[in-house]
C-alpha cells in the first residue's frame, strides 16, 4: 500500500472454485468485485444438477449479480443494492429458462456477501453457506434451504425423505424470498462463503483454520485443496473477505 498504514477498515477479498475430485465438470461458479480498499463483494453459486443448464444457471446468476451491483448507484444504501442485484440474478436465470426450452427447470443457489467501511450484508438462497470467523470462533450466519434444515427448526425430528432436496432456489420462481443480514464486522474478523460441496466435506472447526491463514487467495486455496484431499464427490467453490486493516498509528 505505498507505506501506508492500513485503515481499520481496509478489507481482502478472494474466490476460488474447482470441478473437485468426482466430477467431470464444474457447476459452480464465483466472482468478487473490488470497489475500493474498504469496499467489495464476493459471491458463490452451485447450478443444479438434476438440469442440464446447471452450469450456464451458476454462471448467469454471478455475472448478472455483479453486473447490476456495480451499476448501481454507489450512494444508494449497500443492502438495497445488493438484493437489487439478486433479484436480476435471479430474473436472468429465469428468462433463459423460459427462453431456451431445452434449459427449462435451470436453476441455482446463490450466496453474497458486500462490506463497505465494516457494514456487512448478505443475500443468501439455497444451500450454499456464510460463515463469520472471529478470533478463534466460527459462527454459521446462514441458514440451508433444505427440506431437513427447515423441518429441523420446525422440530421434525422424524426421518425426512429427501432432506437434502432445495426448498428454494433461484430460477423457479419470479418472486423470489431472498434472506437478507446485516452486522457490523470487526479488525480481522474473516467471512466464508462457500457452494455445500466444500462444507459437506469440512467441518466448521477446519473451516476456521484454514480460513486463517495469511492472504485471502492462499486460504481460499488451502480450503479447497484440503477438501479435494479428502475426497470431493461435488463442484466446491469458496469466498473470503477478510477485515485486513490495523489499527491506525497515533
Amino acid at each position: 500500500m505505498n507505506g501506508k498504514v492500513p485503515d481499520l477498515f481496509d478489507i481482502e477479498l478472494a474466490v476460488l472454485s474447482e470441478t473437485g475430485t468426482s466430477c467431470s465438470h464444474n457447476e459452480d461458479h464465483c466472482g468478487k468485485h473490488l470497489s475500493s480498499v474498504t469496499s467489495g463483494l464476493i459471491a458463490v453459486a452451485d447450478g443444479m444438477t438434476t438440469t442440464e443448464g446447471g452450469e450456464l444457471a451458476s454462471q448467469r446468476a454471478i455475472v448478472a449479480l455483479l453486473r447490476t451491483y456495480r451499476e448501481l448507484p454507489k450512494g444508494m444504501p449497500q443492502t438495497q443494492r445488493l438484493v437489487r442485484a439478486a433479484r436480476s440474478a435471479n430474473y436472468e436465470v429465469r428468462e433463459t429458462a423460459l427462453t431456451v426450452p431445452r434449459l427449462a427447470g435451470m436453476s441455482t443457489t446463490l450466496t453474497a456477501v458486500a462490506v463497505t467501511s465494516g457494514q456487512m450484508t448478505a443475500a443468501h438462497v439455497g444451500n450454499g453457506r456464510v460463515y463469520l470467523v472471529r478470533g478463534r470462533e466460527i459462527v454459521q450466519l446462514s441458514k440451508d434451504h433444505t427440506v431437513a434444515a427447515e423441518a429441523a427448526v420446525d422440530g421434525s425430528v422424524q426421518t425426512i425423505e429427501d432432506g437434502d432436496r432445495l426448498t428454494r432456489q433461484l430460477g423457479h420462481e419470479l418472486v423470489l424470498p431472498i434472506d437478507l443480514f446485516e452486522i457490523d464486522l470487526v479488525q480481522h474478523d474473516v467471512v466464508v462463503i462457500c457452494t455445500d460441496g466444500l462444507h459437506r466435506v469440512l467441518d466448521d472447526a477446519r473451516i476456521a483454520d484454514l480460513a486463517a491463514v495469511p492472504g485471502a487467495a492462499a486460504a481460499c486455496r488451502a480450503l479447497l485443496d484440503e477438501a479435494n484431499r479428502i475426497g470431493t464427490p461435488d463442484n466446491l467453490s469458496v469466498g473470503i473477505l477478510r477485515m485486513s486493516g490495523e489499527t491506525p498509528r497515533t
